[in-house]
């Protein structure tokens, strides 16, 4: 069997820990020369991208991402990774909301919740074909079936053949997610970790540690649904590593966009309480992140537990959101650029197009620019649902995830299920699918229920 593990490989890491070192402003040109010397390749432009095995570069991968390690950041004053150090960058944070306790038994967080969970999933599914494609690509397709702006699914009918050969749907999301054939919401990771976040809370409660997330992983999680640097962490546990150490040793993904897509449920079950969502949130992205991977979940925590209260438009709710991000760390800065883009210019092609030339040079599952996209759409469409995740989708970059966290936000602004359009929530089909023990197949009225009730208990 020839079988190809990516994403662990230290022969394929190190192209990425160099990439992230002139991110974060290590000089890491010795150790470049000598690994381009050695006959050592760059990251591939795609995660996870095919290439030929080098076993033979093993021993001096290892060697050289151990030496990376050891390079000091000029960022670590304004892009600390210890919550002491991040809440000391942040002291205004916004205050928890004093609105009353949501434990009546007809509570609208009920219905907001609801409409949450099938907007991220309308969100993703948006997104899952054209994962990974380049931003004219997106464009291209769409126009050709008269979708652009993106108002409703990607389709290939009337789209022509050679359009479809040189920009081919991605490989795994097709089959489930273009508009003839979605039936109910397939597997995806941006599911899949809410759910296991709602384990955790019924497992741990609320004071859980790091240690519980990896715990709940090890008994929970397959290890082929993990990527980046979630599959690096996994890998880790297995060779004994203990957090936060799993983030960091040798883990070139660790400010890239997974923590942000663990993010919802802590933000969901503190409504009002942003403080309260981002320190969660934190507890779970420290076994696989650091410093802007963990700002970009805390950032959306916070967004949603200010959405979650009913009583703040989008606009208060990324500023609640923004305010628990070191203000000088890269990731707020592209929150910022996102927002003000949003405000300036009508045209969303050119707020994209800004973007895609200030943070284009980021890998596609960064962070950074992802976060800027999430900002500038949900300011973009000021509320809307539908504007929400096609503009958050047609941003390009991790188009799922950012459709998910766009639609998760619009839901809850939205307020009630009935308030979707029909195009979106009636495909879906009440149905998830997943490989997330106990959760396979269940509906999203019955979340919205469990997260509900860990979101009120005492």
């Amino acid at each position: 069997m020839n079988l190809r593990v990516t994403w662990v490989q230290p022969e394929d890491l190190v192209g990425h820990e160099l990439r992230q070192a002139a991110e974060d402003g290590r000089d890491a040109s010795a150790i470049a020369s000598r690994w381009h010397a050695a006959g050592g390749r760059p990251a591939p432009s795609a995660a996870g991208a095919s290439r030929t095995p080098r076993p033979d570069l093993r021993p001096l991968a290892e060697h050289l991402l151990d030496e990376l390690s050891t390079l000091p950041s000029p960022l670590s004053a304004t892009e600390p990774t210890a919550l002491a150090d991040i809440r000391t960058l942040t002291p205004h944070s916004p205050p928890a909301y004093e609105g009353p306790p949501p434990r009546a038994e007809n509570h609208p967080l009920r219905d907001r919740l609801h409409a949450s969970w099938l907007g991220r999933a309308a969100g993703c599914l948006l997104g899952k074909p054209v994962e990974k494609l380049p931003l004219q690509a997106i464009r291209a397709l769409a126009r050709a079936a008269g979708n652009w702006p993106l108002t409703t699914w990607f389709t290939e009918v009337g789209v022509p053949r050679d359009l479809l050969a040189a920009h081919p749907w991605n490989r795994r999301s097709a089959p489930t997610s273009l508009a003839e054939n979605i039936d109910g919401m397939p597997e995806d990771d941006d599911l899949n970790y809410p759910l296991l976040d709602l384990l955790l809370l019924q497992r741990y409660g609320r004071d859980f540690t790091t240690a519980d997330v990896a715990r709940l992983w090890l008994d929970e999680l397959p290890a082929g649904r993990t990527f980046t640097a979630e599959r690096v962490a996994y890998r880790n546990l297995l060779d004994g590593v203990e957090p936060p150490l799993t983030a960091l040793h040798r883990n070139p993904f660790r400010e890239w966009i997974g923590a942000q897509i663990r993010a919802d449920v802590h933000g969901w079950t503190h409504p009002g309480d942003p403080a309260g969502a981002a320190a969660q949130a934190y507890r779970d992205a420290a076994l696989t992140h650091t410093a802007n991977g963990i700002y970009g979940a805390m950032f959306v925590a916070a967004t949603i537990a200010t959405a979650a209260t009913g009583t703040a438009d989008v606009h208060r709710a990324l500023a609640a959101g923004l305010s628990l991000v070191p203000p000088r760390s890269r990731l707020a800065a592209a929150v910022r650029l996102g927002i003000e883009s949003a405000r300036d210019t009508h045209d969303f092609d050119a707020v994209v197009d800004r973007l895609h030339t200030t943070l284009g040079g980021y890998h596609w599952v960064h962070a950074v620019p992802n976060a800027a996209v999430l900002a500038a759409a949900l300011t973009h469409a000021d509320g809307d649902f539908t504007r929400s995740i096609c503009a958050a989708v047609s941003g390009g970059w991790d188009t799922d995830s950012n459709g998910a966290t766009a639609g998760s936000v619009a839901g809850l602004l939205a307020g009630h299920p009935d308030r979707l359009p029909e195009r979106w929530t009636s495909p879906l089909k009440n149905r998830l699918s997943t490989s997330i023990p106990s959760f396979d197949g269940i509906g999203f009225d019955a979340l919205a229920e469990l997260t509900y009730l860990e979101a009120v208990r005492p």
